[in-house]
């Protein structure tokens, strides 16, 4: 069914018309009523009866009545499509990592949104290997998190430094001193996310080179929880400054020295540029913004 011809149709019977529904359309005359005797050739039935004035028919009737629903949801899709086409539409898969998941991304997808209502966002958490894989397999666009192994095969452009720091129960040893390296730890229980944390991996390398074991470890499973064990005197933490300023009552921060000041996170994507003019290049370019520092480099996927 030719949809011009419906929407003449609609308008014939909105105007009651033939000559109303042709100058609407920009159309002859003679157009419009080849186009009516053409749809009701291919439905087989009379749609309308001509006079003096305009009487549908029982099946006129039925198609006027069914054909408005289809025409809305036809411009509707067309305004979708060129929304899709010019990134002011469409639906975004993010995955992220913690703290940006929950105290940098918030504020930043919502003023966001509010620039491209139309735009809808899909937020799913998880570490950077999980990401990685979800990546890989098509479902996720883009990732916030920090860089994924070498041969990965994704592509990473570096957006952000978040800096750790130290928490501490108010008394502890450790609260003495204003600045920790590495060292410090190794006498004491660490509070952690995961195995698979890389800057859990960092600090144990960092340790072992200074000299010292392996420290004691205890896994607890969300980074934003941290700071309660911490309060529970369960041991002592490395988290995102971002996550505890200012330091919950009972503890206190430490500064952080030698290489244990921050982690650079940024962009995972399969490619560099695959996004231009869509919903999630909008929301790349405008994060680009919002979180960038300047960072050099980017490691292409290999």
């Amino acid at each position: 069914m030719d949809l011009r011809a419906l929407k003449t149709f609609q308008l014939i019977v909105q105007h009651g018309s033939f000559i109303r529904a042709a100058e609407e359309m920009n159309y002859a005359q003679s157009t419009v009523t080849m186009q009516m005797q053409k749809l009701e050739s291919e439905l087989g039935v009379q749609l309308m009866e001509r006079g003096r004035t305009i009487k549908l028919t029982e099946a006129g009737r039925l198609l006027y009545g069914q054909s408005l629903s289809i025409m809305q949801d036809m411009e509707q899709l067309e305004e979708d499509i060129a929304g899709l086409q010019k990134g002011s539409a469409g639906h975004v898969r993010i995955g992220v990592t913690e703290p940006t998941a929950s105290f940098r991304l918030p504020e930043l997808i919502k003023r966001f949104l509010d620039l491209y209502p139309r735009v809808r966002v899909s937020i799913e958490f998880g570490n950077t290997p999980h990401l990685s894989g979800r990546l890989l397999a098509g479902e996720l666009d883009f990732a916030l998190c920090s860089a994924p192994e070498v041969g990965s095969g994704l592509y990473y452009e570096p957006l952000f430094r978040e800096e750790f720091v130290a928490l501490i129960p108010a008394g502890h040893l450790l609260s003495a001193k204003p600045l920790l390296t590495p060292v410090d730890f190794k006498d004491h229980r660490l509070l952690i996310t995961a195995a698979s944390c890389p800057y859990r991996q960092r600090l144990e390398a960092a340790i072992q080179e200074s000299g010292g074991t392996r420290p004691d470890t205890m896994e607890i499973g969300s980074m934003t929880a941290l700071k309660y064990y911490v309060l529970s005197g369960l041991g002592v933490a490395l988290v995102p400054r971002i996550t505890v300023e200012p330091a919950p009552e009972g503890t206190v921060i430490r500064e952080l020295g030698g290489t244990l000041v921050d982690m650079v996170f940024g962009l995972l994507s399969r490619s560099s540029g695959h996004f231009a003019g869509s919903a999630a290049g909008r929301l790349i370019h405008y994060l680009r913004n919002e979180l960038g520092e300047g960072l050099p480099g980017s490691l292409p996927g290999d």
